[in-house]
């Protein structure tokens, strides 16, 4: 009397690997989950490795995350390895207060968010 096993979501040419609370704001997370959308998987690594933003090594591991996921999970070739999807989505928000002048109070929010990065095999043609 086990529970019955998930069927997989993914197709089988696709690895995926997902990041969750990473300490930045999802709008700025997007950013550099934009500039990998769509590029072969060394190319985007490279661009991470270059990139001046703080939360792009986040990103950069959670790339390496999921070619590592198609390639010992999948036996996917990791030289024809394109990111698919780079999708980010809310998590908490930490709430904090810091006195101010009168009696009054500033708020201060710190906003988590997850990535999820999901890598594909690119068709011969």
């Amino acid at each position: 009397m086990s529970k019955k096993s998930l069927v997989r979501q993914l197709a089988d040419t696709e690895a995926k690997a997902v990041t969750r609370n990473l300490r930045t704001s999802p709008q700025k997370l997007n950013l550099v989950a934009g500039l990998i959308r769509g590029k072969d998987a060394s190319k985007a690594l490279s661009d991470l490795t270059f990139s001046k933003r703080r939360i792009a090594v986040d990103v950069k591991k959670a790339l390496e995350s999921a070619i590592a996921n198609a390639e010992n999970n999948h036996n996917l070739d990791i030289d024809s390895l394109v990111v698919k999807e780079a999708f980010v989505g809310k998590s908490f928000v930490m709430k904090r207060f810091r006195p101010r002048a009168r009696g009054r109070v500033g708020k201060i929010l710190k906003p988590f968010a997850n990535l999820t990065v999901i890598v594909s095999e690119k068709k011969e043609s």
